[in-house]
């Protein structure tokens, strides 16, 4: 059954639309303060059909990541009463008490790693403007370490090019089946576990 290939030709399609960046922005934007699908999910597919413009759409992701990252914490800072029971509904407060405790042990360097960490970056930029951390340093670590994450991402699929688009639309259907498998396992073994 070839539905993730249809997927992945659509999603290639859209990555090369003239709005796309602006999507993209948009994206990446909202990612950090409240939205909650990574930027990746359009850095990487535009990225790969515009091997030209990687580096731009980095950039771009960047900047917008670290302009919501600002917006994320002003919500902490002057809106925490309203989000905190989003946080509750959303499964993110184990996540919020877990960054808190990072802040507090480590600081501003928790804010370098949180481009790579599993955990959301809103909950990070979040965090930060309740704990009050100093606003120029939080933005000057966003931008390291977001930057860092998104000129990774679109490194990567520049190197991969046309080759790497090629090789993925081939294994695309095994790759999103084995990856449905492993969520049901996943889903099983931890809800009977």
């Amino acid at each position: 059954m070839s539905l993730f290939s249809a997927l992945f030709d659509r999603v290639m399609l859209w990555s090369a639309h003239r709005h796309a960046p602006g999507y993209l922005f948009g994206l990446s934007f909202a990612e950090s303060s409240f939205f909650p699908i990574p930027p990746d999910v359009m850095l990487a597919p535009m990225a790969l059909a515009r091997p030209d413009r990687a580096w731009h759409f980095a950039l771009l992701t960047t900047i917008a990541s670290v302009l919501g990252g600002m917006a994320g914490y002003v919500i902490g800072m002057f809106a925490f009463e309203m989000i905190e029971p989003l946080l509750h509904s959303a499964g993110y407060w184990e996540k919020y008490l877990q960054t808190r405790q990072w802040f507090a042990d480590w600081g501003i360097w928790v804010i370098f790693i949180a481009g790579f960490s599993p955990i959301p970056y809103k909950v990070f930029t979040i965090t930060a403007g309740v704990v009050g951390m100093v606003f120029l340093p939080f933005v000057i670590a966003s931008a390291v370490g977001r930057g860092a994450r998104f000129f990774m991402v679109a490194g990567l699929m520049k190197w991969g090019g046309p080759a790497m688009q090629q090789t993925l639309r081939q294994y695309i259907d095994r790759l999103g089946w084995l990856v449905i498998l492993a969520i049901i396992v996943a889903y099983f073994v931890l809800n009977n576990g």
